[in-house]
């Protein structure tokens, strides 16, 4: 920005060196003689010449008074248009003050015009996000080049917590999950007291992790310590108990969601079905939950929150993979693909072809299952590294949009991921 402002003084002061001498030479123009000093000149020599004639006898007497009265009377004439010919000093004092006006005005009214008709918000540096005119949305190539400038801009401001999180999320947007845990690693070392940057941190270990329980149980509870009321570290301590079969523990979490959530809200449905389904797996009835001091919410469960089929190979690719290659099945919503998915399952490649069933147990947290959803897609992958997470050279296979509670879906994986 000093940069801009220099620039825009130096344009300023060559724009007045441009303009000034110019009319500098035409106000003292002023000063020059004028008209009538020039006439009374002529006046003068007429009049030493008529002395010269009156002496040499050319002129009688009455001659020469003659011609000197009207010499005389032509000078009184011209000395009256003196003092109006004097007039343009005063015009010369305006021509001043219009000078000095200029210098004053020019560097003035050029940046009043700049911050009326320019853009003086390209002045300050930000960081640019996805687009955010619905109409004209980024492309993902728009998208990448945005998250790389963002990248970039935070080796030369490590210390941008705000840039982090920023940076973490577009990461896991573009579902580059390790890229993700390493921006929220920086942005927590910033800021170690933020809950919901702990939790989402959490979330992006336990999916790289493909489980809640060790380093990424901890991060729940510690962002829980700081915030009990965080709703996303309330929901996966929730997840991480249900997944270690501490179902009462799991009922304990997430029934204090409900106590915080307000009766309309759109997940109490998703968060109750789950709150029923460790009921049932730890033997006790299920109940309507409803939030503290209100009434039990009527928003529909999804029903047959589950779907299932075969899972089989192309033969046309079997002698690309191994009998012991991870095979991940998933299903993940049609709207918003690139969320993490409703429910995951894993075996090998030696089990193909496979019959599969996705329900609400094998989700990740509350709120993000089947039940939640009406369509889905269902897939799946083989992963030659093994993480659930795609890269380059897997193989996979997608089935068209579906409903939840469908049966006897048909995936074959026949595609490789690029």
């Amino acid at each position: 920005m000093i940069t801009f402002w220099l620039i825009v003084g130096a344009l300023i002061v060559v724009t007045i060196l441009v303009l000034l001498p110019p009319l500098l030479r035409r106000g003292n123009s002023s000063l020059s003689t004028t008209p009538s000093e020039v006439n009374l000149s002529v006046y003068r020599d007429q009049l030493r010449e008529l002395d010269a004639d009156l002496a040499a006898g050319t002129l009688n007497e009455v001659q020469y008074q003659n011609a000197r009265s009207d010499l005389e009377s032509r000078v009184l004439e011209d000395s009256g248009t003196a003092e109006i010919a004097t007039a343009p000093s005063t015009d010369t004092r305006w021509g001043n003050a219009s000078i000095a006006a200029l210098v004053i005005s020019v560097p003035l009214l050029a940046i009043a015009l700049y911050f009326m008709l320019g853009t003086p918000a390209g002045l300050k540096p930000q960081i640019p996000t996805a687009a955010v005119d619905e109409a004209h949305p980024a492309t993902p190539e728009q998208f990448e080049a945005m998250v790389t400038w963002l990248a970039e801009r935070l080796k030369s401001e490590p210390d941008n917590v705000d840039g982090w999180v920023m940076l973490a999320r577009s990461y896991t947007a573009l579902n580059r999950y390790q890229d993700a845990s390493a921006a929220y690693v920086r942005a927590v070392a910033l800021q170690p007291n933020n809950a919901s940057v702990l939790a989402d941190h959490a979330d992006i270990l336990a999916m790289l992790k493909q489980t809640l329980q060790g380093e990424p149980e901890k991060i729940i509870q510690q962002a829980l310590k700081i915030d009990p009321k965080n709703l996303k570290a309330l929901s996966l301590a929730g997840a991480a108990a249900y997944e270690r079969k501490d179902y009462q523990d799991a009922i304990k979490r997430w029934q204090k969601i409900l106590d915080l959530l307000p009766a309309d809200s759109p997940i109490v449905a998703s968060v109750s079905a789950s709150i029923n389904e460790a009921r049932g797996l730890a033997g006790l009835s299920p109940t309507t939950a409803a939030p503290a001091g209100g009434k039990a919410s009527t928003q529909p469960k999804v029903a047959n929150g589950s779907v299932s089929g075969t899972v089989r190979i192309d033969p046309a690719y079997r002698a690309r993979v191994a009998e012991t290659d991870k095979v991940f099945i998933f299903a993940r919503a049609v709207e918003g693909g690139r969320k993490p998915p409703l429910a995951v399952m894993r075996t090998t490649v030696k089990e193909l072809p496979f019959n599969f069933t996705l329900d609400d147990s094998m989700s990740m947290a509350p709120g993000l299952n089947l039940s939640s959803v009406t369509d889905v897609i269902v897939g799946a992958r083989i992963s030659k590294s093994g993480n659930v997470i795609s890269s380059p050279k897997d193989l996979e296979g997608l089935s068209k949009p579906v409903k939840t509670g469908q049966k006897n879906i048909v995936i074959t994986i026949d595609s490789e991921v690029k």
